[in-house]
């Protein structure tokens, strides 16, 4: 087999497929749940808070001494990840929740009827006792 097609063969397989599409689809979930951290859930925190802008926060270090830029840890960068993360990680959880209780319920679904001569062997045998 030729490189190219081990490769297809490869790219084609049905786990690196659907992990591609998650992949895909992951990162537009990651920017959507950003957009709602940063523009709705972060400014009425911070004006609980006092009116403050979690990603303004920083320390500085050292001082700007002429062309040379301050010096700063950004920990409001940080805690506004942390919020990221954690809003990603309960939404993924409460999805994957949600598809686990549909698992248990096809799992709880009764059995499917007997076949049909397995019907009517189960009458013959039960008339045959019943003589």
């Amino acid at each position: 087999m030729s490189l190219a097609g081990e490769f297809k063969n490869f790219a084609m397989r049905g786990n690196v497929v659907d992990m591609a599409v998650g992949i895909v689809i992951g990162g537009a979930f990651g920017k959507i749940v950003t957009s709602f951290v940063n523009d709705v859930l972060m400014p009425p925190i911070g004006l609980i808070l006092g009116g403050v802008d979690f990603t303004s926060l920083s320390a500085t270090l050292v001082e700007a001494q002429g062309d040379a830029a301050a010096v700063t840890l950004n920990y409001g960068n940080f805690i506004q990840t942390v919020m990221d993360f954690t809003i990603v990680a309960f939404a993924i959880f409460m999805v994957i929740r949600a598809m686990n209780s549909m698992k248990k319920e096809e799992e709880a679904a009764p059995p499917a009827a007997p076949p049909k001569d397995i019907q009517l062997l189960t009458e013959i045998r039960d008339s045959l006792a019943n003589r």
